[in-house]
């Protein structure tokens, strides 16, 4: 597991976490938003109306309804993100992470407004009736460049199981574990039955789950976010301003957070984002193919509320609740994972300023005096004898170290190589920093609900996660048809329920890795077509705006959002 970790480490540091990624994507975002003069702005009223049904056409082609479209394409996106995601942001780094999220959902709503657009204008009807579409079409038929297509669904299908499949069971197992104490293998079992009830039905009964599910969770997490946020008033306006004071400066060390640059939080903050609200991942298009709607521009308004919404309220509410309640800096027991520990030689203390600055340096990659340890660690009674490391678990000094094998104290030599334990039927628990669906978990204790809070966030992360990996399937099963026909759909959707129920069980690091990397490799086909396809783009809007049967009927508000 530590080779494959490693593995997606590697991958990560050339692709989402390198630095020019960020940049590319909102190159992109910002690009478009110009170019087509703010329509995140110019259309944010129309698409509300749109949703609510004001423009609709019954006999348009189509198989869900543009609010079935848009809760399908949430569903998608309200996930872990949400809840794991923005801890995970924060844990790395800081309050700064969180403006940038901001910054990928405001100029990601323009992305999903023209990624929308050029899908929906390109699907085409499949053998078994249904609408298809997605990237992989535009780029086919728009574009003439099938092998892009063909690299844009292949990506799809791997991303199904990295974005929307297992990141998600893995989050609900560690929280319904942590929270009532439920095996992770048996909470995979029951989602995974439940999961194949949904999907087989396919996209008919996927958008009537996801229309119920998404505002159902949408209410529940919203009022248990604003009870913490209340409790911790006090603390909410300086939490929201440590947001734009550390945005180009990077988040300085507090309690047994040790700091991080500008890069690591824009870069961190813009990766967390995309996987939020999937803008320029290509994901979100396929859902809103299958709305009825003879107007591709009128979808692609629809998806401009799904940043607006997943990044920017639900996210906030997250990041205020994690921020203002303070435990994204305090030490916690926990159990560590071993991809999260780090043994270092020599004693190192964040009590100390200049120890706080050699290990700041170390984990941003700067030029440091830290070396990993190399060596044995005599272990009596659960406690280690030896002093001459450091072990660092969530990227924190971690305290009150315990050894244990099955639940007992051990006792015995712990060989350490390279910085990582070699036995690793030693579990290692203690005191550090926590990240993930842990950290958002935590602070939901801190507010009117006390301990109750966390119930909310495991109920919350359950139906999110869940209806998410819903969604997931139905975008793997486009990619299937697009590549090899409806006939395979059923095998990719056997293979997704059997992942669904490992990952339940798996490294949740691990998971998170392979997700980050899956999300580039969709990411990078679909704006090299969306950029190719410029000057379609506006060429459709003008014509939208032209010949929108809205507009010819003199729909006076429509030629005021087109002026």
């Amino acid at each position: 597991m530590q080779a494959i970790n490693n593995f997606l480490l590697s991958l990560d540091g050339i692709l989402g976490s390198a630095p020019w990624f960020p940049w590319v994507l909102l190159g992109v975002g910002l690009f478009f938003t110009l170019y087509l003069g703010f329509p995140q702005i110019r259309y944010f009223r129309r698409a509300w109306q749109i949703v609510a049904g004001k423009h609709d056409h019954k006999r348009a082609p189509g198989d869900t309804s543009h609010f079935q479209a848009l809760s399908t394409a949430l569903s998608g996106t309200v996930g872990t993100g949400n809840i794991g995601g923005v801890g995970l942001a924060i844990f790395l780094g800081g309050p700064a992470a969180l403006f940038w999220m901001w910054m990928t959902a405001f100029l990601g709503m323009t992305t999903k407004f023209v990624e929308v657009t050029l899908s929906h204008k390109y699907r085409e009807q499949t053998d078994d009736g249904t609408m298809a579409g997605g990237p992989m079409y535009f780029m086919d038929k728009a574009l003439n460049m099938k092998w892009l297509g063909v690299i844009f669904a292949l990506a799809t299908i791997v991303s199904s199981f990295g974005t929307g499949n297992m990141p998600q069971v893995n989050n609900i197992a560690v929280s319904m574990e942590a929270t009532f104490g439920i095996a992770p293998v048996m909470t995979g079992g029951v989602l995974s039955v439940l999961l194949a009830l949904v999907i087989l039905g396919g996209i008919s009964r996927i958008a009537k789950v996801t229309s119920t599910l998404v505002p159902a969770m949408s209410v529940l997490y919203v009022l248990g976010a604003l009870s913490v946020i209340f409790f911790n008033i006090d603390n909410l306006v300086p939490s929201f301003l440590s947001v734009f004071a550390d945005a180009f400066t990077g988040s300085a060390a507090t309690g047994g957070f040790l700091g991080a640059t500008f890069a690591y939080a824009f870069n961190r903050g813009v990766n967390r984002g995309l996987f939020s609200n999937e803008a320029g991942q290509g994901s979100a298009p396929i859902a809103h193919a299958s709305a009825r709607a003879d107007e591709p521009v009128s979808e692609g308004m629809v998806s401009i509320l799904e940043p607006f919404i997943d990044t920017i309220i639900v996210c906030t509410l997250t990041g205020m609740v994690i921020l203002s309640s303070g435990v994204w800096t305090e030490k916690h027991y926990n159990s560590f994972q071993t991809a999260d520990i780090e043994y270092i030689s020599g004693h190192y203390s964040d009590s100390s300023d200049v120890d706080k600055t050699e290990l700041f340096h170390y984990l941003t990659g700067a030029d440091s005096e830290v070396n990993a340890y190399n060596g044995v660690i005599v272990i009596r009674d659960g406690e280690a004898v030896n002093q001459d490391f450091t072990l660092i678990a969530a990227r924190s000094v971690a305290e009150d170290v315990r050894y244990t094998v099955k639940g007992f104290p051990f006792s015995g030599n712990l060989e350490i190589s390279q910085g990582k334990p070699l036995d690793l039927d030693v579990s290692i628990e203690g005191r550090s920093l926590i990240h993930s669906a842990e950290l958002t978990t935590k602070a939901f204790t801190r507010g009117y609900f006390g301990d109750y809070g966390q119930y909310v966030v495991s109920i919350g992360l359950l139906l999110f996660a869940f209806s998410t990996a819903i969604a997931w399937s139905y975008y793997g099963d486009r990619a299937v048809t697009y590549l090899f026909g409806s006939r395979w759909i059923l095998t990719y959707r056997v293979f997704y329920v059997t992942g669904f129920m490992v990952a339940a069980v798996a490294d949740t690091t691990v998971v998170w890795n392979l997700a980050a990397v899956s999300i580039v490799l969709m990411t990078l086909p679909n704006l090299v077509g969306l950029l190719l396809l410029s000057k379609e783009m506006k060429q459709t809007v003008a014509d939208y705006w032209r010949t929108s049967p809205d507009v010819k009927h003199g729909d006076a508000e429509a030629k005021s959002a087109n002026d």
